[in-house]
């Protein structure tokens, strides 16, 4: 007894000791970076944490903004200049294209400031201030608060705080949970709305590489471009206006032309979208073996119909170029996290540390009132919302995938709110109206060359949503395709969009003119989405959302758990589109057995990728008469290559896009633009050894701005140094 008395506190022992953040994973929160100072002075930053935030005073902060909603930007220029990714802008420059205006695919420079390019919708966010507000937002909460009051008092006193905060000013405030809800932070934000397009690469330049090397090292992609944010006269926020100026930022950065080495020191400064380091082994059994396998497969079936359709004409490619890179993207990252997940054995080591979990909670009474059964809970609320989530993933990866049912899921909106009463026949009609103006302004547009596209889409993706998911789980659909169409369920699919007024102009205002909902309802197309809809959001959504709710409510204590039983530990938090502080240094890896990867590309690799009969490998002209003549100007490394890219162990995911990425002495170095695909499993968990973020390397960004483009007026506009 006494022995195994022994073992069982020597196990306690063990769990309480301080389990250190893996080496270069983190992202951490600026505002608390000098808990981080050591450790970045170690890895051989010689800044402080103050140089980069700092309240009071101008700091790196201030030249770092949220790009649009979901990439990161920074001020290169005391003129409201900045630099993002290529594919960041890329819906702004396509937007501004045209066949006789292809900046898309030749790019585009302003050569004055009258040239640049309104963006209407584009905004960019920059952090005024970060406050920690969780005394305040819990106020009022204790250990009986049930969830749904803990979740009415939350909202309650966020919007009081946030009213405060922004009171007289133009400022605007977003309060965000941390550690699922055991923290609170307010963010305070200026946003501005009037930004230009300066500068873009070509596409074969800017998106060198395209999907086949999207998510992959060694990488060759000049992926950058570069916008102005003006203001009034005042220096505030402003709508688009000739009357506006350059905006003044408080701090933009300099231009290091020293580069770096391998081994050097560098962090990346911006807005990481999500992470998921505390995640149950039943949540990544879920991702790894359901949930990832079922997008991979539903995005590639679109992408093979898209791509086929953009190697048709440059038109085309136009037509669909900012949308298949959207899914492209999510589509070979998924496949990467995959493999990462099962190298890693995750589920596996999660599961074991569940059981220790588990051994920790049980040892004394109040942790095992608190903490006992948390993973069985979790276990059974997954296990719970196993068929929903996979219901509702169907629904948005297939169902809505073809512009045919996302048409009529505007209709559909009409129908449910005239079901609920809450529009007169008037007001029905009124909505009807819009809705046919839309559709029309859609069939415009080359329609019947698109329409062949959008109805192998259909088809395809319904075809797998019914083989897949629709056979088990709707029998009337089975039961039609069984007895009408010869079990042939693509011939279902392909007279449904053939006989839908969603696929032809004359039969949409007919049905839409005088909008009756029996009628609309009584189209092929429509009766599939309205009896889809109603079975999986209308029905099983809110069942969804329950589970959803109690698992996060599981989350929130299990993550304060964690923190007790592991003291003394720092924890960084999940990525939720907030300003973090990521650093590592300048390093190669060795993805498998005999393949040795060095930290750095240069043009040379560019011509030995070249190939003229793959768009994604075509080499623009100038840019091979500039590396024949090895005309770099001031931009080549000390061995007078042409620096393209480089990799460090910075923590980074989705959001990341754009960011800075600085040295040592906090001077620009490079714009991070992605990971490597045997990293991109690091939303879920880190591997030391293979994770790395890609970035342009700074000094190919301006070989291509002075020497490709000649915009000296852009080059002279930077602070670089030397």
């Amino acid at each position: 007894m006494m022995k195994r008395k022994f073992i069982l506190g020597f196990a306690i022992v063990l769990l309480s000791l301080p389990l250190v953040t893996l080496a270069d994973e983190g992202m951490w929160l600026p505002m608390l970076l000098q808990k981080r100072e050591a450790d970045m002075k170690q890895k051989g930053m010689k800044i402080s944490a103050k140089d980069i935030y700092d309240v009071n005073n101008s700091s790196l902060k201030d030249a770092v903004m949220l790009f649009g909603s979901g990439c990161t930007g920074e001020f290169v220029s005391n003129e409201g200049l900045l630099l993002t990714n290529h594919h960041c802008g890329y819906s702004f420059i396509v937007r501004h294209s045209t066949i006789e205006r292809d900046y898309l695919t030749n790019g585009f420079w302003a050569m004055s400031k009258e040239e640049e390019l309104p963006c209407p919708g584009l905004t960019i966010t920059q952090l005024v201030y970060m406050e920690d507000v969780t005394q305040k937002v819990l106020e009022g909460i204790n250990n009986t608060t049930t969830e749904k009051e803990r979740e009415k008092t939350i909202e309650k006193n966020i919007k009081e705080i946030s009213k405060k905060a922004t009171e007289n000013t133009n400022y605007e405030a977003v309060i965000k949970p941390f550690y699922y809800g055991n923290q609170y932070f307010l963010y305070v934000n200026e946003v501005f709305t009037d930004v230009r397009l300066v500068g873009a690469p070509p596409s074969n330049i800017g998106k060198f590489g395209g999907d086949t090397d999207n998510w992959m090292w060694p990488r060759h992609t000049g992926d950058f471009s570069i916008f102005r944010v003006y203001a009034d006269k005042n220096n505030k926020p402003a709508k688009y206006s000739k009357d506006n100026v350059p905006f003044k930022p408080k701090k933009s950065l300099n231009i290091s032309l020293k580069g770096v080495e391998e081994g050097d020191f560098t962090f990346v400064f911006g807005y990481p979208g999500t992470t998921k380091q505390f995640l149950t082994s039943y949540a990544v059994d879920r991702v790894a073996n359901f949930e990832d396998p079922a997008r991979i497969k539903l995005r590639d079936a679109r992408l093979k119909i898209y791509n086929a359709a953009m190697n048709e004409s440059s038109a085309q490619r136009l037509r669909y170029a900012a949308g298949v890179a959207g899914i492209a993207n999510g589509w070979k990252k998924w496949i990467g996290e995959v493999k990462g997940i099962k190298r890693l054995n995750a589920t596996q080591k999660k599961r074991e540390f569940e059981k220790e979990f588990n051994i920790w909670a049980n040892v004394t009474e109040q942790r095992k009132e608190e903490y006992g059964g948390l993973i069985d809970n979790f276990k059974s609320l997954y296990n719970e919302g196993a068929d929903l989530e996979m219901a509702y993933l169907y629904l948005g990866e297939a169902l809505l995938a073809s512009d045919l049912m996302k048409n009529g899921r505007s209709v559909l909106s009409i129908i449910q709110k005239a079901k609920q009463d809450t529009l007169s026949k008037d007001e029905v009609q009124k909505e009807a109206d819009v809705v046919l103006e839309n559709l029309l302004k859609y069939f415009s547009k080359d329609y019947e060359k698109h329409k062949m596209v959008d109805r192998s889409i259909f088809v395809e993706l319904m075809n797998i949503y019914y083989n897949d998911f629709a056979k088990n789980n709707y029998p009337w659909m089975q039961e039609k395709i069984n007895s009408n169409y010869d079990n042939d369920a693509k011939k279902y699919f392909g007279s449904v969009y053939d006989k839908s007024f969603l696929s032809n102009p004359k039969q949409a205002e007919k049905y839409l003119k005088r909008f009756k909902m029996s009628k609309v309802l009584s189209d092929p197309a429509m009766e599939i989405l309205s009896a889809i809809w109603g079975s999986v959001v209308d029905e099983d959504m809110n069942k969804l959302v329950e589970i959803d709710s109690k698992i996060d409510s599981l989350y929130r204590l299990y993550v304060k758990g964690i923190m007790e039983m592991q003291s003394s530990k720092e924890f960084y938090p999940d990525a939720n589109l907030t300003l973090r502080v990521a650093y590592g240094n300048v390093k190669p890896y060795n993805p498998r057995d005999g393949v040795n990867y060095q930290a750095y590309t240069t043009l040379k690799g560019i011509m030995e990728k070249e190939n003229p009969e793959i768009y994604d490998y075509v080499v623009v002209k100038k840019l091979k008469e500039l590396y024949v003549k090895k005309d770099y100007g001031r931009y080549a490394n000390s061995k007078g290559e042409m620096p393209v890219a480089f990799i460090a162990s910075n923590h980074t995911t989705g959001g990341n896009s754009g960011s800075p990425v600085m040295d040592a002495n906090g001077n620009l170095v490079g714009i991070n633009f992605d990971r490597n695909w045997e990293g991109t499993m690091s939303d879920i968990i880190y591997d030391p050894d293979q994770c790395r973020n890609i970035s342009i390397d700074i000094r190919y960004c301006l070989f291509i701005i002075d020497k490709f483009a000649g915009a000296k007026n852009i080059i002279d506009e930077l602070n670089i140094v030397e």
